[in-house]
């Protein structure tokens, strides 16, 4: 059976990979949302929210979604909770990932949208990586215009995502959002056609 062209895009805090997957979305090329799928699965009735309650007591909200408050503080500073966490929703976000793959397989192109592609090894699943980014203090005023946004915040976050420069050595393709969302755009359009004309390689056929 046939598949599209797999293409991660990631990108870190405030550096416009949400707009950017909307772009892609406009012209037509199908998008998984990494965070939108893990919002349903935490949502009541969602397949992730039974077993993490059960997993972790008194994290349910009244409704049976995820209190997504109480949640971090489980997990905060212990790395054994936050390791089975990521244990009891990892294979979920997977077999929703490979859904929708399956559900789009007459596509020549597709994109997986994936905050942190690098941090877990994600790229192996990607045929390129596309990062979304854009010069740090622009980064910084995106983020801190966000409502209940501190610097303090903003840096516990960094913290935890790998630098942007090292996400953007390792990129097979960069947008680059700081100079205006006009030109991203025009990046996108030049991104999709590289991949439809074959002048994308495939990471397997890299040396």
């Amino acid at each position: 059976m046939s598949r599209p062209f797999i293409l991660g895009l990631t990108g870190s805090i405030g550096m416009g990979k949400s707009a950017t997957a909307a772009m892609f979305r406009a012209r037509g090329v199908p998008v998984h949302d990494a965070d939108a799928c893990v919002h349903a699965l935490y949502g009541p009735g969602g397949a992730a929210a039974a077993r993490i309650g059960a997993a972790f007591p008194g994290t349910l909200a009244p409704d049976g979604s995820v209190d997504r408050t109480r949640l971090r503080a489980a997990v905060l500073d212990r790395p054994d909770r936050m390791a089975e966490l990521e244990a009891l929703v990892h294979p979920l976000v997977r077999a929703e990932e490979e859904a929708f793959l399956a559900a789009h397989a007459g596509a020549d192109l597709a994109v997986l949208d994936v905050p942190l592609l690098f941090e877990t090894g994600g790229e192996a699943r990607c045929d390129a990586v596309a990062v979304v980014t854009a010069p740090a203090e622009i980064q910084r005023e995106r983020v801190l215009a966000r409502p209940g946004m501190t610097p303090g915040t903003f840096a516990a976050i960094l913290a935890k995502q790998m630098p942007d420069a090292e996400k953007r050595r390792r990129a097979d393709a960069l947008i680059e959002t700081g100079r205006g969302f006009a030109h991203a755009e025009a990046q996108v359009d030049a991104l999709i056609a590289a991949v439809r004309a074959g002048q994308v390689l495939r990471r397997a056929q890299r040396p």
